[in-house]
């Protein structure tokens, strides 16, 4: 490990996780690139579609089940009620008493989850100045992925938070922890 770099510094080598966040990194710089490129250099339009939305599922997939988890400490999932059919997020942080987040892994993961629906948003605003359906077709699909992720790990993260803030709140006793309580009892207690 390269000691000369601060801790938190956007360097691969400071990683608790260096695999998964090159695959992290990897998956979310294929998409952009094979969209780009390839209308540059491949005149097939159905072949770059259909890499760039199967790069888009696999960074979805491998961003919500694996480098969440991993880089962060955060999970979530959908839940269906069988009997009523209403749809609720669930969200699960890691304590933090026992899993330690390392801050390079934290800066690339949160740097990495904002910027990429800002740069997709960009290229669906050249989608509609250049008119081109298929692409602009293209770049929704790739937002909507996108951006349920960041909102899901965004609400993951502050769920994680409040949680945490409860908790010690909670451990601390007294006044404090029983307003902490009841409060984090009526929010998400429903």
């Amino acid at each position: 490990m390269d000691q000369s770099l601060p801790e938190g510094s956007l360097s691969w080598r400071l990683s608790a996780h260096p695999i998964t966040l090159l695959w992290f990194l990897a998956l979310r710089l294929s998409s952009l690139l094979v969209y780009l490129l390839g209308m540059l250099f491949i005149k097939n339009t159905v072949l770059i579609f259909i890499i760039t939305i199967l790069l888009l599922a696999a960074d979805f997939y491998y961003l919500k089940n694996i480098a969440g988890r991993r880089l962060v400490g955060l999970r979530w999932w959908n839940e269906v009620d069988a009997q009523s059919g209403d749809s609720h997020w669930v969200f699960e942080s890691s304590d933090p008493s026992t899993k330690v987040i390392n801050a390079t892994d934290k800066r690339f993961f949160w740097l990495s989850l904002y910027l990429h629906p800002v740069l997709w948003v960009a290229l669906a605003v050249v989608a509609m100045i250049r008119f081109e359906v298929i692409w602009l077709t293209l770049v929704v699909i790739a937002l909507s992925l996108t951006i349920t992720n960041t909102l899901a790990f965004s609400r993951c993260d502050k769920f994680g938070q409040a949680s945490n803030m409860a908790g010690s709140a909670l451990l601390s006793g007294g006044m404090a922890g029983n307003l902490a309580s009841g409060m984090m009892g009526r929010f998400f207690g429903r």
